[in-house]
Order: C-alpha cells, then sequence, then structure tokens
C-alpha cells in the first residue's frame, strides 16, 4: 500500500495535508496516526472541524452537567479541541460563516433520528451547496496535495460523518485544482487482528465492552484490497494518546486503546487505512488509478 503523499510531488518543499472532520476528537480517532506522521516528518498539516460537537455524550462524572447543555459543552469542547491540536502541533481551521470571525457556522445533529437535526444550523441539514461552499472555502485557502475525510458512509454512519464527507467530495470535485480526496478504511484483516489484541489484553471484568465472535465491523472495514493506501507508524501512537487525553469528556486512553462512552474499547494499532475516492461518486478507486 502506498502512503498519502506518495502520488503527488509538491517540490520543494514540504506535503500539505487537509483532513477534514465532523466533530472535535473525530480527527484523532479516525486519522491521529496520520496526522501525527506527517507532522514528525515535516509536513504541513491542517485539520478543518466542522462543528463543535455540541451533542456529544460526557464521560467524567465531574463535567456530567454539561452534557445536554449545548453552547456550554461546545465551548467546552472547543478547548478540548485546542488542546488536541497543540499536542499534534498541527493548523486547525474552525468551518464557519463568510465575515463571522471564529465562530461556528454549523452544529452538531446528533445521532439519527435526534431531535437535534431540527435545528437550522445543524450540520447534517443544512442544504448541500451551502456545506460544500463553506469547506471550498477552506480548501482554496490551504490549497492542499491531499484532502483526507470518511468514506461515503461516514465511518460508521452518523450524518454529520456522511454530511462532512458528501460536502467535502462536492469541494474537491469543484477545485479548479485536481486534489486527490482519501477516504478513511480499515482493511478487514487488521480489524480481526486488533480484536485479537483486545480480547487478550483488556480485562473484559473491569466494564469494557470487548469485541465479541459476533460483534459487526463498522461499515468502514473493507476486504483488504480496497484499501489501496495506508499510514503505519507505531512510534506515534504516544502523540495520538496525549491528543486523545486532551478530549477528556468523549474519551478513555488505556495502555494501547481507547474507549467510548458507550465503554466499548478500540486498539491504536498506529496504522490506518485509505484509499483515493471519485469526487464524482464518493466510490473508492482501485490500486494504480490516476
Amino acid at each position: 500500500m502506498r502512503g498519502l503523499l506518495d502520488d503527488v510531488r509538491p517540490g520543494d518543499r514540504p506535503g500539505r495535508l487537509l483532513l477534514v472532520h465532523a466533530h472535535p476528537d473525530d480527527e484523532t480517532l479516525t486519522t491521529g496516526v496520520a496526522i501525527a506522521h506527517h507532522v514528525a516528518r515535516g509536513d504541513e498539516v491542517h485539520v478543518l472541524t466542522c462543528t463543535l460537537g455540541e451533542e456529544g455524550e460526557v464521560i467524567p462524572p465531574g463535567l456530567a452537567h454539561l452534557e445536554g447543555d449545548g453552547p456550554a459543552l461546545a465551548a467546552h469542547r472547543r478547548r478540548e479541541l485546542a488542546a488536541a491540536m497543540a499536542a499534534l502541533g498541527v493548523t486547525h481551521h474552525l468551518l464557519g460563516a463568510p465575515g463571522a470571525g471564529d465562530e461556528p457556522a454549523f452544529r452538531d445533529s446528533g445521532m439519527a433520528g435526534s431531535a437535534a437535526a431540527a435545528d437550522p444550523r445543524a450540520w447534517a441539514g443544512v442544504p448541500l451547496e451551502v456545506a460544500a461552499a463553506a469547506v471550498g472555502e477552506v480548501l482554496a485557502a490551504v490549497d492542499p496535495d491531499v484532502v483526507v475525510t470518511y468514506d461515503a458512509g461516514g465511518g460508521y454512519g452518523h450524518p454529520d460523518h456522511v454530511r462532512t464527507h458528501e460536502a467535502t467530495r462536492a469541494a474537491v470535485a469543484a477545485s479548479p485544482t485536481a486534489v486527490p480526496l482519501f477516504g478513511t478504511l480499515t482493511p478487514l484483516t487488521w480489524a480481526e487482528e486488533d480484536a485479537a489484541w483486545l480480547l487478550e489484553r483488556v480485562p473484559a471484568s473491569d466494564g469494557w465492552v470487548l469485541p465479541g465472535p459476533d460483534s459487526p465491523y463498522a461499515a468502514n472495514v473493507v476486504p483488504d484490497e480496497v484499501v489501496t493506501h495506508a499510514v503505519v507508524d507505531p512510534g506515534v501512537v504516544p502523540a495520538q494518546a496525549a491528543a486523545l487525553r486532551a478530549h477528556e469528556t468523549q474519551v478513555v486512553v488505556g495502555d494501547g486503546w481507547y474507549a467510548l462512552s458507550n465503554r466499548h474499547v478500540f486498539r491504536l494499532p498506529g496504522r490506518e487505512g485509505f484509499a483515493r475516492l471519485d469526487p464524482a461518486s464518493g466510490r473508492p478507486l482501485p490500486e494504480g488509478a490516476a
């Protein structure tokens, strides 16, 4: 599998990447290895966050009062995000409206069926052309060599992740520069290895939810041959873990693993898979496609 910058030649300057995510913590959970790896090698890494995660569940009991209070949780998660971005050493952008300064233009839509989706600023519900134009402004300003976001299913189907994919794909398709677009995907053999690793090392007796023999994989787990690009760098896991610890409302970090508010546990394996996406359809392109 090739690296994210192997198909482009930025010339005599470092590579420039733009990673587009829906909520604070998504960037580190989904692409933390790629971010830390490219920062370490001297590339210019930009992260664009589309909402402040107002509908997120809160893990620490001492911060439970934030859950359900959208403005308060957004303000707290904004500080968490800033700390995570500092830990990773990236340039951060919050998706805003023209002339709005650093105020977000859109808000968290919540999970499918959530009442939050009725808010006129809910990211999943705004017209696609509006969402794509907002992402397109950042794309034009950054002028990256590659763009990375979710696959067409948003990783696990969250409406904001799906909208982020759609808006990013539309922005790339409309860009006068033919910038490569990548989606995050996990090879099936990696998912199987990670599940076995977790079962060996994380005690279920502590209340963590471990993968079982009949546990379904996320929708972005695909046959190995679909994943054409990868970043494999176990050495950056400490940096990824440090950034995850900054997202204290959303993530619990263990020794080589993390858990979310539902106590489901996932491995931090130091590797992430990708495929080049067709901007017109969102489908993964085969190995070697131009």
